[in-house]
Order: C-alpha cells, then structure tokens, then sequence
C-alpha cells in the first residue's frame, strides 16, 4: 500500500510527522517544485519524500490537505481515481452552502475524484495539535472518520491505528460526517474537539 499527502502547509507537515513517527513512507506533494520543500520534508524524517504531483498521485490512498478551493485542481491531475482512496482533510469553512448546492462539502469533493472512495477524516483538529504524538497519558488521541463506503472506512480506520491515533466511525458523510463539517461560517459540532480513548 502507497500513501501520498497532497498539500504540505501545516496540516499537511502535521500528517507527515504521524508518518514519520511510525517509520512509515509517504509521498508529499503541492503544485510547486519538490526542491521548493525538499528541506521541510528532510527535517520531519527520511520516510517523508518530496514527489511531484503527478508522481505522488500515483499513491493508492491520497490525503487531500489542501484548501477546499483547491480540490478540483487536485483532481484534475488523473482522469479516473478509480481503485483510489481519497481522505479529505479538507475544512470549507466560509465557503456558502449555496455554492455546494446544499450537499455536505466532501458530497463535493467526492463528485470530483471520479471513482475513487472517500472518507472525511483527520480534519477535526488544528495542525498544532495534530502534529503531536496522539499518544497521551497511556491513551489514543481520537481521528474522526466518516465515509459512504465502509470498506474504505475500516481501510482507513487500520492506518490511523498504525499512525497512533483511535479512530472512530461517525458513518455517513450526510449523517455523522456533518459533525466534522464546516458549513457556511459555523463548524460542525465535533470540529476542535481534543478527545482521548483509553483502552
């Protein structure tokens, strides 16, 4: 399995450090030149490797780190993501329902990827707590995930446990997932919300 991040602001460095923590290999990526971020990446750890974005599109399971105006661009770059998993870190805080025609942002952002499987996640919490190790006092920093497909989701839900975190299933992305939803300027109920799991 082959993992990329696609935007390398500070959401997409904070994913990075969960990758490098655990040793494991991924790919980051922006519209820019690698070499532009090439030292950003060699500071988080050798795991963490600077691709184009036609390369690290390439990955089986893509994060989608960027801002939610950028997603179609993204897209754009393959012409099917069929057999892909996308994980939509993206927030459209701000952006007006009107403009989605009133469907939950990553129904959005779904309809773009063509293809692929989606799941909302990683996407609740700020990049400085996300960055940290969601190892805390003897327990799991919680990831929300929610998806219309839950053989993506349980896929996704085994690599935040390799990453650290706990995940937990909302369900649906018009159901559960609208609590980890921007819409308009309000934020869904479960967004910033710092929890912990204890087994």
């Amino acid at each position: 399995m082959s993992y990329a991040i696609i935007g390398f602001g500070s959401i997409g460095q904070a994913l990075a450090k969960a990758f490098a923590r655990n040793g494991i290999d991924v790919s980051v990526a922006t519209t820019r030149d690698p070499a532009s971020f090439a030292s950003v990446a060699a500071a988080i750890g050798p795991t963490i490797i600077p691709r184009t974005l036609m390369e690290a599109v390439e990955a089986d399971i893509v994060f989608l780190a960027v801002r939610f105006e950028s997603h179609r661009d993204v897209a754009k770059a393959l012409p099917t993501w069929t057999g892909k998993t996308i994980i939509d870190v993206t927030n459209a805080y701000g952006v007006p329902p009107e403009e989605l025609n009133g469907e939950p942002s990553s129904k959005v952002v779904a309809q773009a990827f063509t293809g692929a499987s989606l799941v909302k996640g990683f996407n609740h919490l700020g990049a400085a707590v996300l960055a940290q190790d969601p190892a805390v006092h003897g327990g799991r920093r919680v990831v929300f995930l929610a998806s219309d497909d839950d053989r993506a989701a349980a896929e996704i839900g085994t690599l935040a446990k390799h990453l650290g975190f706990s995940p937990i299933m909302l369900g649906g992305l018009s159901e559960g997932g609208l609590l980890v939803q921007a819409r308009g300027k309000s934020w869904g109920q479960l967004i910033f919300k710092d929890m912990v799991t204890f087994d």
